[in-house]
């Protein structure tokens, strides 16, 4: 496996995929013509098809119009052979021929591949690729999974997920400072604020349950304006994870220290269903997003509550096991319904697992690796519409 540092990447929402990606290939084609001024885009399959909604254009013509003119043209029934989330560039001539055309496949997590570009060079650094060898090595060494991290990343990566820490809390007190309507055509009215605000109202279980959904809506609606956030695994997933660790911190005074350790099991945890399934909702539904990041805040959580490895183990297979099949649904193609209340929503059911699973030995049926073979089988089974196309679910009878 990579270094988790390609797990939390900090950049502009609303979708690592969808936004960061092309934004990525954009720069990357346009690197290698510095002197063309005249370009052809085009959107395929889940790009094209909820690419507005994405900002998508609006991320390739930001970069790609600086150097001069961008025609995109939209093939949301074309999907190309690699993955859903394909796109292709060319220089544009002037009777409409296209020359020196690139094609670019977004993966996942602001990742992006092209046969024109080098082969991603950044070194395999973990030797084990499952949970079950990981949780092997823990019981083994009689250490923790951050403890692995540590032995196989270079020293700054304590540094780098300080970084992400803190670009974390910083998303969710802008979120949380912000009211009105999110942009797009929905006209959804951000919610973060009142959360926050109603929470404090209440005792014990009701107000850690609302200033949970408080943090992880902040940051998903961040998210959704275009605002600064982590992906973690991905930017339609990023509200997950810091709306738990953010209100552990405060309610427990768990120090930055913790919390980031926590942050490299996490990433531990979605680097394994990375190397083994996808983290993409174009090609495995919002399970391989949501659900993933579920999985990362339940390990995060119980580690820093004092779980063993074998606890922490069972904790991200409950989060993960209990979105099997979650479809990528969003309407009008936005990073909005359901993906912003799916973000809260994930949140306490991560903390629920953590819950769950400190009840316990640890011993459980079924393992972390199970969960990631069946939700890569039950993605490739979805149909391309549950698919982060827009055409299934939700995105089919909300109007």
């Amino acid at each position: 496996m990579k270094s988790i540092k390609e797990i939390y990447k900090i950049g502009k929402g609303p979708s690592s995929s969808h936004t960061m990606g092309p934004q990525k290939a954009a720069a990357a084609y346009l690197e290698h013509h510095p002197d063309v001024r005249n370009f052809h885009v085009t959107l395929y399959g889940s790009l094209a098809a909820t690419g507005r909604g994405h900002l998508t254009d609006v991320a390739v013509m930001e970069t790609l119009g600086r150097a001069g003119h961008v025609e995109i043209e939209w093939q949301p029934k074309i999907f190309l052979p690699r993955h859903p989330n394909g796109m292709a560039i060319a220089v544009a001539g002037e009777n409409g021929e296209r020359h020196d055309e690139w094609t670019f496949y977004s993966i996942g997590g602001g990742n992006i591949v092209c046969d024109q570009l080098p082969v991603d060079n950044s070194p395999e650094i973990y030797p084990l690729n499952s949970m079950t060898d990981l949780l092997n090595w823990c019981n083994t060494n009689s250490r923790n999974y951050w403890e692995y991290v540590q032995e196989h990343e270079d020293s700054d990566v304590w540094d780098y997920l300080a970084t992400v820490w803190k670009a974390m809390c910083d998303s969710i007190e802008r979120g949380l400072d912000k009211e009105g309507i999110l942009p797009g055509p929905l006209r959804l009215r951000r919610k973060a604020a009142s959360y926050y605000v109603r929470a404090e109202g209440y005792k014990d279980v009701l107000r850690t349950r609302g200033l949970i959904f408080a943090y992880a809506l902040a940051v998903s609606e961040e998210n959704a304006s275009g605002g600064i956030i982590v992906t973690a695994p991905t930017c339609g997933s990023c509200g997950v994870l810091p709306g738990v660790l953010y209100h552990l911190r405060n309610i427990y005074g768990y120090s930055d220290k913790r919390i980031i350790r926590s942050l490299a099991t996490a990433a531990l945890v979605g680097n394994v269903v990375k190397q083994n399934a996808s983290i993409s909702g174009a090609e495995v539904g919002c399970q391989g997003e949501v659900g993933v990041a579920c999985a990362m805040t339940a390990a995060a959580a119980n580690q820093l509550m004092g779980g063993s490895p074998a606890q922490i183990e069972y904790s991200a297979e409950m989060g993960l096991e209990h979105h099997l099949g979650m479809t990528c649904d969003p309407v009008c193609g936005l990073v909005q319904i359901p993906c912003i209340e799916r973000n809260a929503y994930a949140a306490a059911r991560a903390l629920d697992a953590n819950i769950y699973a400190s009840y316990t030995d640890g011993l459980h049926r079924v393992s972390f690796d199970q969960v990631v073979r069946a939700m890569k089988r039950t993605g490739k089974d979805l149909p391309s519409l549950y698919k982060e196309t827009g055409e299934g679910g939700l995105a089919a009878v909300v109007e």
